[in-house]
C-alpha cells in the first residue's frame, strides 16, 4: 500500500478565524483527511510577533482548537497540537536561523507589511520568523503545505533553507510543495475587495468571523461593495461581485456560470441577501459544535495532548538528524 503523502498547516490564534479562514483553508483541511497524512497545529509561537494579551491569546488558542474540530478536523484522522507544545520548533527553528541569508529575510514580503503596521515594535522575531516556519514545515518532512497566494514566498524559502542544508549534510529534509485550493483560495473583504478578508477588520463590516451570529452575517452581506453596473458577473473589473459570487461558489457547490445565470436580471440586493443565506446556514452548524465543545474543557485538553505525543515523535525524529549532522553530542 502506497504510503499517504504529509500535510502540514498552522493558523496564528492572533484573532478570531473568519470566513475566508474557513473558505481558504479549514473547509479544504478537513476534506483531506482520507487522502493525505495531516498534521495541523495552532501556531501561537507565530503569534507573539505582536503583542498579545496573554489571557486573550489563551482563550483564542481554545477557541480555535474548537473551531477546528467544528470546521470538520477529526482528531481521530488528522494530527491537531498546539505548536508551543513542541519544543523541537524553536530548537529547529535557531538552527535553521543559522542557515537563512539576511538578504532572503529581508525580503520576505509579509515582514515589510507587518513592520510599517507595528513600527513601534519591530522585533527580531517578526524578522526571523521565516526561518521558525521553515521549521514548522520540515520537522515533519511534509510533502505538501496548504497556502494562499500570499504565502508561496514562505514555502519557497523553506525549500531554499532546506536545499541549502541538504547540500551541506546531505538528504536531511523533504522539498515541501505549496498547494493551492482552486476554489475558495482567497476570500476578500467585503468592504475592500482589493484586499484579503482580514480578522483586524471585523469592526468595519469587511469581515465575517466563525462565531458571527446570523444578524450579523446578513448585515455585513448586505453593505457588502459592490458597483454601478447591477450585473451579477465574475470578471477582474467587478472585484465586489467576483468575491461574493466566490463566497456563493463555495457554500453551494455551484459554478460561477450557473450563478451567472441563476441571478441573471435580478439586481445586487437580491443577491447580496441570497449570499448572505448560504452563509449563515454554512456556518450555523459549525457556531453551534465549537460552542458545544469549548464547554468540554477536558475533551480540548485530550485533543491538545494527544495531538502533542503524536507530533512530538515525529518532530524529534528530524531534530536527532539534523542534530547529529551539524555536530551537537546527543543528549
Amino acid at each position: 500500500m502506497e504510503e499517504k503523502k504529509r500535510i502540514l498547516s498552522g493558523i496564528k490564534p492572533s484573532g478570531e478565524l473568519t470566513l475566508g479562514s474557513y473558505m481558504g483553508a479549514l473547509k479544504n483541511w478537513a476534506a483531506m483527511a482520507d487522502e493525505y497524512d495531516c498534521f495541523y497545529f495552532l501556531a501561537d509561537l507565530h503569534a507573539i510577533t505582536v503583542r498579545q494579551n496573554p489571557a486573550e491569546l489563551r482563550r483564542r488558542t481554545l477557541s480555535q482548537l474548537a473551531q477546528y474540530i467544528a470546521c470538520g478536523i477529526d482528531p481521530e484522522k488528522n494530527t491537531i497540537f498546539i505548536q508551543s507544545h513542541i519544543p523541537a520548533h524553536t530548537e529547529l527553528g535557531w538552527v535553521l536561523d543559522c542557515y537563512t541569508m539576511f538578504g532572503e529575510l529581508s525580503r520576505m514580503t509579509q515582514f515589510k507589511d507587518k513592520s510599517a503596521k507595528n513600527a513601534d515594535n519591530i522585533n527580531a522575531g517578526l524578522f526571523t520568523y521565516p526561518s521558525l516556519m521553515a521549521a514548522d514545515i520540515l520537522l515533519y518532512q511534509a510533502d505538501l503545505v496548504p497556502v494562499g497566494d500570499d504565502q508561496k514566498q514562505h514555502v519557497e524559502l523553506t525549500r531554499d533553507v532546506a536545499q541549502r542544508f541538504n547540500n551541506v549534510y546531505g538528504e536531511t529534509f523533504k522539498l515541501p510543495e505549496p498547494f493551492i485550493p482552486k476554489v475558495g483560495a482567497r476570500i476578500m473583504s467585503l468592504q475592500h475587495p482589493e484586499n484579503k478578508m482580514s480578522k483586524s477588520e471585523s469592526d468595519s463590516g469587511g469581515c465575517i468571523l466563525l462565531m458571527d451570529s446570523p444578524e450579523d452575517i446578513r448585515r455585513c452581506f448586505k453593505r457588502a461593495i459592490t458597483d454601478s453596473e447591477m450585473c451579477v458577473r465574475c470578471c477582474k473589473d467587478k472585484p465586489g461581485v467576483s468575491n461574493l459570487m466566490q463566497i456563493y461558489a463555495v457554500c453551494t457547490g455551484k459554478t460561477m456560470e450557473e450563478i451567472e445565470k441563476e441571478f441573471a436580471g435580478r439586481g445586487y440586493g437580491e443577491f447580496k441577501t441570497a449570499v448572505g443565506d448560504v452563509v449563515v446556514e454554512t456556518l450555523a452548524p459549525i457556531r453551534e459544535e465549537a460552542t458545544r465543545l469549548l464547554a468540554d474543557k477536558a475533551y480540548l485538553e485530550s485533543v491538545y495532548r494527544a495531538g502533542a505525543e503524536k507530533a512530538s515523535a515525529v518532530a524529534e525524529r528530524t531534530l536527532r538528524k539534523v542534530y547529529k549532522k551539524v555536530g551537537f553530542v546527543a543528549r
